[in-house]
């Protein structure tokens, strides 16, 4: 809402007052009002982790085999390929924290909102980033559009990531323009350029009832599109690999063991961001310990659905136990992956599972520490989902050796990982910087001290 038009949204505001609109405002716009000293030395040392990964990615580029030795017919995607099954998954968080919430009248969500849009923004951003970084020739990239085939699931996932792209960011940018307005009104000693920006963005907003009208029925139809496009992305992306001829990934039930998968990463992802942006922009008044408790709660109920689609994964093969599912199989259980898949399991499923279930694990620092814990795990699930899967082929390559069964990220692939993860921060952290992380319209709108789930929260 414009701040000078307090009124003009259809809803009362009998116990939110001017006075305090005007310092809920404030303190929402400080991050963007003013950078300090440390804020700048973050966003330098992101910039260099991206440099340093555009830099590798040249390296990789210009001198191919010979810096990413472990590449081979076997071991053909690598880290690349389970960095994008990541970030797909943590684009999800959008669809959960903000879509599924926003429908089914959970007001809690407000002040979580635009922190899961931006998020699930530059997660879909870096998937796509790390596609690139993948292929072998990315000067061919645009012949996927021009010549693909609809009866590859590849192009199949083309389509759905750049709708859902598309999608999210005007889900992302439509709520938006209030606050573009607030900021043209209210910022002070900003560059012209900025206010620019903010004035061209805005589209002139007013804050009339009827754009209030518009505004609202376009960003209900927006949340109800992107429920079915995001979980139809990780589906899609599943059905990649179980459109495969590889033992591991021979299963029906890839695609809901991916998307359960997903929600509990962004449920977990999100508890990450929340608990950093609390501390780093001093809001605990907005992202308080009752979001932590209920974010808690969430992650304790993905937590159990993961595990039932894990075990529906992996019981019966392991049943019966046959051919090259028994040696992918003896792998991950007792062989050379053994321990990392073991501690996957513990820790991104059984610690979410069971730590938050006591209501001191779910105050914020603990609860951050576990889903920070939960979000290394989940990195690694998807590790173990493309590397163990790639080294069982149904017709094993002849007289190779034994190296080329094993493989094991060089520098430059993990240099190049390490700035797309930079690249997802710094694209969360210059937004934050820019435009309020927290929408002051949604937070106002909502009157969060004025609803039963809050009052009632002990």
């Amino acid at each position: 809402m414009s701040e000078h038009k307090i009124n003009t949204e259809p809803t009362t505001y009998e116990t939110f007052t001017q006075e305090e609109y005007m310092v809920m405002k404030d303190e929402l716009l400080r991050p963007v009002q003013h950078i300090g000293k440390w804020g700048k030395v973050w966003i330098g040392f992101l910039v260099a982790v991206c440099m340093c990964g555009i830099y590798a990615y040249y390296i990789q580029e210009t001198k191919s085999k010979y810096v990413t030795v472990a590449l081979r017919d076997y071991t053909m995607w690598g880290v690349y390929i389970s960095n994008f099954v990541f970030f797909v998954a943590l684009s999800l968080i959008g669809v959960l924290m903000s879509a599924v919430l926003k429908l089914t009248n959970f007001e809690w969500y407000r002040p979580l909102s635009r922190i899961a849009e931006v998020i699930a923004v530059a997660a879909i951003m870096l998937a796509g980033v790390s596609i690139v970084a993948a292929m072998g020739r990315p000067d061919r990239l645009h012949f996927l559009f021009l010549h693909g085939r609809i009866q590859s699931p590849i192009v199949w996932d083309i389509i759905v990531i750049m709708t859902y792209i598309a999608t999210s960011m005007i889900l992302l940018f439509i709520p938006l323009i209030p606050s573009l307005s607030t900021c043209k009104n209210h910022l002070h000693n900003k560059p012209k350029w900025q206010m620019k920006m903010y004035a061209w963005m805005s589209f002139g907003w007013e804050g009339t009832a009827e754009q209030w009208k518009i505004l609202k029925r376009s960003i209900r139809i927006l949340t109800i599109m992107v429920i079915p496009l995001g979980v139809s992305i990780h589906t899609v992306t599943a059905w990649l690999f179980a459109t495969t001829l590889r033992a591991e990934w021979d299963s029906t039930n890839f695609g809901a063991y991916f998307v359960s998968g997903a929600f509990l990463l962004g449920v977990a992802g999100m508890i990450v961001a929340v608990f950093v942006i609390r501390k780093s922009y001093n809001l605990e008044n907005y992202l308080t310990p009752m979001h932590f408790d209920k974010l808690g709660r969430a992650l304790v109920l993905m937590s159990f659905i993961y595990i039932y689609f894990n075990i529906n994964e992996y019981l019966v093969p392991a049943y019966k136990m046959s051919g090259l599912h028994a040696n992918h199989l003896l792998d991950l259980f007792t062989g050379e992956d053994s321990t990392l898949y073991w501690s996957v399991v513990f820790f991104g499923m059984f610690v979410p599972a069971i730590f938050p279930l006591f209501k001191p694990m779910r105050k914020p620092l603990p609860l951050t520490i576990i889903a920070v814990v939960v979000v290394i795990a989940a990195w690694f699930k998807r590790y173990l989902i493309v590397i163990p899967g790639l080294s069982h082929p149904y017709l094993p390559i002849q007289d190779v050796t034994d190296s080329w069964r094993h493989y094991s990220p060089s520098l430059v692939e993990m240099t190049i990982v390490a700035a797309t993860f930079a690249a997802m921060m710094l694209i969360v952290t210059l937004f934050s910087r820019f435009f309020p992380i927290i929408s002051v319209w949604e937070v106002a709108e909502g009157k969060l001290e004025g609803k039963d789930e809050i009052i009632n929260y002990k």
